[in-house]
């Protein structure tokens, strides 16, 4: 009885689909990891409302740890701390002039 020979070709296809499946769900594993341990913390809830100097209008509105930020119509940066009640800093804007 004749027994068909092993194609060279086919034994070392099946064994690079083999380390292809491997590596891809080694690959997957590893992001299903990443994202379940790395996601950031969720941020306090934001305040119920922010005192704005008199006169001023809020145009933007930022949240950082630790402090919450307002653009003001005024072009000033206003800083707050987390609770939105205690003003700490002002930082005005200035216009910079273009580039020639």
């Amino acid at each position: 009885m004749d027994t068909p020979a092993r194609d060279t070709g086919l034994i070392v296809l099946k064994w690079l689909v083999i380390a292809l499946t491997a590596t891809s769900t080694a690959g997957i594993a590893t992001l299903v990891w990443l994202l379940a341990t790395r996601l950031p913390q969720p941020l306090p809830p934001l305040p119920q409302g922010i005192s704005l100097p008199a006169g001023e209008t809020a145009t933007a509105f930022t949240r950082g740890r630790g402090f919450v930020a307002v653009v003001t119509a005024g072009d000033e940066i206003l800083i707050y701390d987390p609770s939105g009640a205690t003003l700490r800093q002002r930082i005005p804007m200035t216009q910079s002039e273009p580039a020639p």
